[in-house]
């Protein structure tokens, strides 16, 4: 099973258009989520408003993209009818009366990702839960969002952000988030042509992840920085509290957090297909 990671962009109307939804948006998210667990393919999904320019909504899924918000449609109608409400030139509400031109509104919106990461060997959503029920484990740890952009001096193409910048670390990222051990997800998007989104699911607190990245993948934001317009002192590995610092200030909040099998960490995820092979094995 193949996975992507979703990232849709809603141009806002003006600033409070993005505050206004964000207070919308909240009461709607417990059916939003059980239209997700309907859907079955969403790992991880949340909102997130960007300078009150954009609404971003970003997944972390198995399969195709045009699937997923297919199935969306149909499922999670009244939560899109809401945000194109505030949405500059929307397509056609209610979008579950027509499927196809929310698709295409969709599609035409859609953040191909730069660069991405998965700890989850592709397991599909639909495993990961069969796996932890048949061996009865309920996940006990915390998940959060890092919803992180970053400022660049100027206007790259993508290209250049793509070639030079991501696919130059992308070796020392992988090794790096796989030593970490808490990072479910992670994908870099051009969001303009001066903002790059870094966006990543993890395991545990704040503070220790970054503790980790700072450890591990200093030298991917040591090579992302050289282009921000204000980046922390270099190199992170040896400043980390100026890191730290950095990633509170540019960290920003989501609105609703998804998750499809909620408190299971990496490592138990992890240990549930390692169980699941050798069973198969033998």
């Amino acid at each position: 099973m193949n996975q992507n990671h979703l990232t849709i962009s809603f141009p806002l109307k003006s600033p409070t258009d993005g505050t206004a939804l964000a207070q919308e948006l909240l009461p709607l998210m417990p059916d939003f989520a059980k239209a997700q667990d309907a859907v079955g393919t969403v790992h991880y999904s949340r909102f997130v408003n960007i300078g009150g320019k954009s609404l971003l909504f970003l997944a972390d899924i198995d399969g195709e993209v045009e699937e997923l918000i297919g199935g969306l449609a149909k499922s999670a109608g009244p939560v899109f009818d809401a945000i194109f409400g505030h949405v500059e030139n929307p397509p056609r509400t209610p979008v579950a009366s027509d499927v196809e031109t929310f698709t295409k509104w969709m599609k035409n919106h859609y953040v191909r990702p730069l660069l991405g990461y998965s700890a989850l060997e592709n397991t599909p959503v639909q495993d990961i839960k069969s796996f932890a029920a048949a061996a009865g484990v309920r996940g006990s740890g915390e998940e959060h969002p890092l919803l992180m952009s970053v400022p660049l001096k100027s206007t790259l193409k993508e290209f250049v952000l793509e070639e030079v910048v991501l696919r130059a670390t992308k070796a020392v990222m992988v090794k790096g988030a796989n030593s970490i051990g808490t990072l479910h997800f992670a994908h870099f998007v051009h969001l303009d042509n001066k903002q790059l989104g870094f966006f990543t699911i993890f395991d545990g607190t704040f503070d220790k992840y970054i503790e980790d990245f700072t450890e591990k993948m200093g030298p991917v934001f040591d090579t992302l920085y050289s282009y921000s317009t204000d980046p922390p002192k270099a190199p992170v590995a040896k400043n980390p509290e100026a890191f730290l610092k950095w990633s509170v200030t540019h960290n920003l909040a989501p609105i609703g957090l998804y998750s499809a099998y909620p408190g299971l960490s990496v490592l138990d995820i992890r240990s549930l297909v390692a169980d699941r092979k050798a069973a198969a094995a033998h």
